[in-house]
């Protein structure tokens, strides 16, 4: 943000000139922070209600750590995705406030703790092990966005009575998250039982002619229960974000 274009705004609103709503939609399209290798968006919370995240893979190290630093002199919560533990391991030297979850390949920063603005419960259903990483990467984004979050693990179709028996979880969720390599059956069994939103998040866990988790996408997106969302291959940080937009827009 430049604080002379601020300022100037700010005074037209103290003399009259402009209206405080006429201000805030000048607010939401000023400026970004340009560090030549990144543009740092200080206002995405503003538009989109959630701050700008960063991801982590193929960045170096010292850009995680100077965008980090840019965003948190903003003062906001700052979330880092895909990071492997090496890099992490740097961040977190630079950055001693950085604290790094290797089981879901991310990274926090909190300045304030996180406001629950979710209405309900946002439940993420992991088909096997395996599919964990992708599965945490949801829960977690679901979290720091401000959602309450449960988790239901290793309930698979090959072993379907896992999932029947925690009917109390699917029944109480506002949204739910299902995670699923192989061959992707698991969200339309949910999408049959659950009359709330499923996000389907096909993994490229599978042996080979799971072709890096296309069959999954594939049957996700042909699924016959009706409703159901599918994000991409491994996106567990996309299917936390649709997640959250659904609870908070349904609270209103």
């Amino acid at each position: 943000m430049d604080p002379n274009r601020l300022r100037e705004l700010l005074e037209q609103v103290r003399a009259g000139g402009v209206s405080p709503e006429q201000a805030l939609e000048r607010l939401k399209g000023m400026p970004f922070e340009d560090l030549g290798f990144a543009k740092v968006d200080h206002h995405r919370a503003l538009r989109k209600g959630l701050p700008e995240v960063i991801f982590g893979a193929g960045k170096t190290a010292a850009q995680i750590i100077e965008i980090t630093r840019r965003l948190n002199h903003g003062e906001q919560n700052v979330l880092i995705t895909r990071l492997d533990a090496a890099t992490a391991a740097e961040v977190c030297a630079a950055l001693p406030e950085v604290r790094y979850d290797e089981h879901g390949r991310l990274a926090t920063l909190l300045r304030h703790p996180v406001e629950i603005t979710g209405r309900g419960t946002v439940l993420v259903v992991c088909a096997g092990t395996s599919d964990l990483p992708v599965a945490e990467e949801a829960a977690r984004t679901a979290e720091l966005i401000g959602n309450r979050v449960e988790r239901l693990h290793d309930v698979g179709v090959a072993g379907i009575h896992r999932l029947f028996a925690h009917q109390d979880l699917l029944q109480r969720a506002s949204v739910v998250i299902v995670v699923a390599g192989m061959e992707g059956a698991l969200p339309s069994v949910v999408g049959g039982l659950v009359a709330v939103p499923v996000i389907a998040v096909p993994t490229s866990v599978g042996y080979g002619a799971s072709f890096g988790g296309l069959a999954a996408l594939l049957a996700m997106l042909n699924s016959c229960a009706a409703g159901i969302t599918v994000v991409n291959i491994d996106n567990g940080f996309g299917a936390g974000v649709a997640a959250s937009l659904i609870n908070r827009v349904s609270s209103e």
